[in-house]
């Protein structure tokens, strides 16, 4: 899959991540593409890898979609509680 598509696939879930949890994050778009990419490389290992979602490699199917978002938001919680005294 080209950069650009791998681009666009970690805004979409970066601000899918960023709707679904809850508080004000104050971080822009580059900050969410970098972590809704970050994110989608955590929730596509654990989907593949431990619970066996995802394994045809399409990015754009709902499983993915949906464990790239479970990833996402754990990167969200991390980056937060990193980023807490800051």
């Amino acid at each position: 899959m080209g950069i650009l598509a791998w681009l666009l696939f970690g805004l979409i879930i970066g601000a899918l991540a960023k709707l679904v949890m809850p508080g004000n994050q104050n971080m822009g778009w580059l900050l969410t593409i970098i972590l809704g990419i970050v994110g989608a490389f955590v929730g596509g290992f654990i989907g593949s890898n431990l619970l066996g979602i995802g394994e045809d490699g399409n990015m754009w199917d709902i499983g993915s979609i949906a464990m790239s978002v479970l990833g996402a938001i754990l990167v969200l919680v991390i980056y937060g509680a990193v980023t807490k005294g800051k």
